[in-house]
């Protein structure tokens, strides 16, 4: 079932019509979240979303609609204008320095297109988290290095440099990387971006994969809808920084609703314009 904000939260019991939080305790949580960079230009206005401990929930929506700007605020890169943004009850915005060290280790993030060390080898790459933030051996470093390769299918590629590797084996290093600390929660930041059909799968499959397997809670920011509709538990659809929509998969697949079917099928014409906000044409050449 795909249900408003008010719905999701209001709706009858039933588990295919509740809030992802009511199917296990939230781990993650933006209350009535705005942010804008200036007053007239508000990114994110009154977002209210809920990620279960151990779900795999995406975040959908057009470039410029504020995707990236919840992962920021997770981070605690930016703060809120206003709203909550909790993580594991604790306010991200109330933390102080030593706090906010101390939830960032126990988050991953996959950076878009992988953000590699192009300079390390692979091995390397995946060793740095675990020198700059513990103090383990080396020779258990590198154990647990070879067992996140060997996690994603490639530990045959620890002395190569990324240069060597192909997009999608580029990909799958950065996510050996991003689990490299055991994160608690995982963020994605457009993982599909530039993948061929078949290192997309195989990408989504990890993705999935390791988020039962490490009992991670995941979050995943993209536009693609196909692959994100084989692995998430739950979607929140995001327009002009506000959720417009939300459902498990069997819902999305069943919405009538307009913004849902535009992205689902890929329509150009639909609630989502093609063309910016600007005066009449006519006005601009006046």
């Amino acid at each position: 079932m795909v249900m408003s904000p008010s719905t999701a939260v209001d709706g009858p019991s039933s588990s295919a019509s509740i809030a992802p939080a009511a199917s296990g305790d939230a781990l993650v949580t933006l209350r009535d979240v705005s942010f804008g960079y200036t007053r007239e230009r508000q990114i994110l206005s009154g977002v209210n979303l809920t990620v279960p401990r151990g779900k795999l929930v995406a975040v959908m929506g057009g470039s410029g609609c504020g995707k990236t700007t919840i992962l920021r605020l997770l981070c605690g890169q930016i703060r809120a204008s206003s709203g909550e943004v909790l993580v594991a009850g604790e306010s991200v915005a109330a933390m102080n320095r030593e706090q906010m060290y101390a939830h960032r280790r126990r988050l991953g993030m996959l950076f878009q297109f992988g953000a590699l060390f192009t300079d390390m080898t692979v091995f390397d790459n995946i060793a740095f988290p675990m020198h700059e933030h513990t103090d383990l051996p080396e020779d258990i470093i590198r154990d647990l290095v070879l067992m996140k390769l060997n996690a994603v299918g490639l530990r045959g590629t620890a002395e190569l440099k990324p240069s060597e590797l192909s997009g999608g084996m580029a990909r799958r290093v950065a996510l050996a990387r991003t689990i490299a600390l055991d994160p608690q929660i995982v963020l994605y930041d457009e993982p599909f971006a530039g993948l061929d059909p078949i290192s997309l799968s195989v990408v989504g499959q990890l993705i999935r994969r390791l988020n039962d397997a490490l009992g991670m809670t995941s979050i995943l920011v993209t536009h693609d809808i196909a692959e994100s509709l084989k692995i998430v538990d739950y979607i929140y659809f995001i327009s002009e920084g506000r959720v417009v929509a939300q459902g498990d998969v069997a819902g999305i697949r069943a919405s009538t609703d307009p913004f849902v079917r535009q992205f689902v099928d890929g329509e150009p014409d639909g609630p989502v314009h093609f063309h910016y906000p600007a005066p009449a044409l006519a006005e601009a050449f006046s």
